[in-house]
Order: structure tokens, then C-alpha cells, then sequence
């Protein structure tokens, strides 16, 4: 096994813990069909899962050292094309990665870049038809809506997907330990299915997500006629049933869908 020195500034814990890859693959439902796209594969100890059922997998790595580690490790499966590995950053060598067919994303993810990945992935065209992800813990159960408070970041989980927690996963399963448990998150369905049946585009919906959520001090409403300040939200607001004090983290998906449709 390589002696790789985690480097902080690409936010290296690399996961120790058998079973917990074996639940990952296991919350992705991984088949010898599927394609997997795999981000930071590290040392490979999910890679090698992952290729053991008999998927086909698409792995960036961004380390220079690891990168030539996972080459002479995974020789063979390169070859016989099971495994195409990638050398870069995956936020920018998005533009490449136009995966005509249906793929899953998979991944134990740069912790720093965790909010990133998912709001890129979720957004593009060809999205991921799930993933599952290891991601800090409080962030996971903000998610979930574990702790009642949505953000940006739950409600486009929510809009596009379902998510659940697979399991928490405690600091001892990774070298070096991080400061923080983490937890498997998958998220599964993934569509635009709530656009369509909202008669709303993405963009107008994540603009007036944003714009609600843009001083979190501040009720809805003035966030709102911040950014759209020709509205009526007064009027808007009394139709909608809502009080003239809501906060935006107060409101269900279905609500700021509501509100988006003013905005078309």
C-alpha cells in the first residue's frame, strides 16, 4: 500500500473502515450495468469495491502522487477499459465529463467542496441518477431536515431527489481522523420531475431561493423586494396565505415554488 501523506488543501481523510464501503456500494445498489463516477478516489479502497460488482467506473483524482499510485494499482482494469481514470480537479474538468448515458455518483468527497459537487451535479443537464455520498455529518442531517432549519443547500437536495441517511459514520474510520463524524448519504430519484409539474424553470426557482435566503436577519419579504422589487409581495403574500414576518427557512419546498411562479 502506498505511504501517501494526506495533504490538508485537498481535504485528504481516507476511509479505513470495510463496512462502511460495503454499505456505500450497497446504498448505491451498484449492478455489473451501471457506470460510476467516482470523485477523489484516493488510495482506492472504493474503486476497488466498486469494481468488484462488476460496474464500470469513471474516477478523477486530483493528487499528482495518488493519481500514478492508482494507475499501476488499477493497471488491469484500465486496460480492459473497466476503469477510465481521470487526472484533475472534477469541477474543472466538468465540461468533459458529458455523459451521454446514465450514470451514478459515488463518492467519499473533499468535505470543502461538498456543497459544490452536489448543487453542480444536481443542476446539469445530465444529472446522476443518484448518489451517494460521504459528507460531514451536520451537513448530511441538515439534509434530512434532522435539525427543522432547510437552507439552500436541503431544499434543491429535496427538489430534485429524495435523500437519506445511510449511516453515521464516526471519526475513527478515516486516516488521519477528522474533527468531525461524517455520514453516507444517499440521494436517489433524481429528476426534473418537480419543475415540470411546478410549470417553473430551474433558474427562475434557484433565483428566488437565493433571494429569500439572501440575508437570513431579514424576513421573507424584504429579501424578496430586494431582488424583485416590482412585485406586489404584499398582495403576493396574502394570496399565497403567508404571514407578513415568515422567514425563508420557514417554507416547504411546495411554498417556494409558489412564490417562483410570481417570477416567470
Amino acid at each position: 500500500m502506498l505511504q501517501h501523506k494526506a495533504k490538508k488543501s485537498l481535504g485528504q481523510n481516507f476511509l479505513t473502515a470495510p463496512s462502511v464501503v460495503k454499505n456505500i456500494v450497497l446504498a448505491g445498489d451498484v449492478s455489473p450495468a451501471d457506470l460510476i463516477l467516482e470523485i477523489g478516489p484516493g488510495k482506492g479502497v472504493l474503486t476497488k469495491a466498486l469494481l468488484s460488482t462488476g460496474a464500470s467506473v469513471i474516477a478523477v483524482e486530483k493528487d499528482d502522487d495518488l493519481y500514478k499510485y492508482l494507475q499501476t494499482e488499477f493497471k488491469g482494469y484500465i486496460e480492459s477499459k473497466k476503469l477510465m481514470l481521470m487526472h484533475g480537479d472534477v469541477l474543472e474538468l466538468l465540461p468533459e465529463l458529458c455523459l451521454k448515458e446514465t450514470y451514478k455518483l459515488i463518492a467519499n468527497i473533499p468535505y470543502n467542496i461538498t456543497g459544490k459537487i452536489i448543487s453542480d451535479f444536481l443542476s446539469r443537464d445530465n444529472k446522476p441518477s443518484s448518489m451517494v455520498l460521504m459528507l460531514q455529518y451536520e451537513v448530511a442531517a441538515r439534509i434530512v431536515g434532522r435539525n427543522n432549519k432547510p437552507s439552500i443547500l436541503s431544499i434543491a437536495v429535496e427538489v430534485y431527489g429524495k435523500p437519506k441517511l445511510i449511516q453515521r459514520v464516526s471519526a475513527g474510520s478515516f486516516f488521519p481522523k477528522p474533527r468531525v463524524d461524517s455520514a453516507v448519504l444517499l440521494i436517489s430519484n433524481i429528476s426534473n420531475t418537480f419543475f415540470i409539474k411546478n410549470s417553473i424553470t430551474e433558474d427562475t426557482f434557484f433565483k428566488t431561493l437565493k433571494a429569500g435566503f439572501a440575508h437570513k436577519r431579514k424576513k421573507l419579504s424584504s429579501n424578496l423586494k430586494e431582488v424583485f422589487p416590482d412585485f406586489n409581495w404584499s398582495q403576493i403574500f396574502i394570496e399565497l396565505n403567508l404571514h407578513e414576518n415568515i422567514r425563508a427557512e420557514e417554507l416547504s419546498k411546495d411554498t417556494w415554488a409558489s412564490i417562483a411562479k410570481t417570477n416567470k
